[in-house]
């Protein structure tokens, strides 16, 4: 078992799960999960075949470190109708499918950000419809700047059904960061 004293980040499991973003993993009492490199984790998943594999078998910090990954194990996260919030082994693959076959060159930020923000059955239905659209317009496979066009006509439509906004923001006002951390108005002088 590593030691979680010299793990680069503590909360991460060998899944990729981010145990500091679970609600287990903030819980008193004894329903609580300490993150899968605490020695209690095996009285909660005595079993966990991620660990066994990951950890006990290859000496690994992370499954996101092993040339396999992500490997069979991952399969039933992401079924028909499997989805875990904290799992973002899918949408990595799905971007990586984006930045590869329909990317012109200038999309990269905005594939990135779809990818981190939109759900994954959006990022799905946006690149079946893109590819329907191709494969219906007869774009060659090596005209990216239509297919960039297409995709992100589909991935802006999922992001307005989904209520999400596909802008980077590099910079923010002061007052819009008022409003996000109020601790923050406590300050007599902010500069940013």
């Amino acid at each position: 078992m590593v030691n979680k004293s010299y793990k680069k980040y503590p909360t991460i499991g060998c899944c990729g799960i981010d145990c500091g973003l679970c609600p287990r993993y903030y819980t008193e009492g004894s329903s609580r999960c300490p993150g899968c490199f605490d020695q209690q984790f095996y009285n909660h998943h005595p079993t966990c075949s991620f660990i066994t594999c990951c950890v006990k078998n290859n000496n690994l910090e992370t499954c996101g470190n092993c040339d396999d990954f992500p490997c069979i194990k991952f399969d039933a996260w992401f079924g028909e109708n499997a989805y875990d919030s904290f799992v973002t082994h899918k949408k990595i693959a799905l971007l990586k499918l984006m930045l590869s076959d329909f990317n012109d060159g200038s999309a990269k930020n905005y594939f990135c950000l779809a990818a981190a923000l939109l759900s994954i059955k959006g990022l799905e239905k946006s690149i079946d419809n893109c590819i329907k659209e191709i494969e219906l317009s007869k774009i060659e496979n090596d005209d990216k700047r239509n297919k960039t066009r297409i995709i992100k006509k589909y991935l802006q439509k999922i992001a307005e059904e989904e209520s999400v906004d596909l802008k980077l923001r590099k910079t923010f006002k002061l007052e819009m960061i008022l409003m996000i951390i109020p601790e923050l108005s406590k300050i007599k002088k902010c500069t940013i």
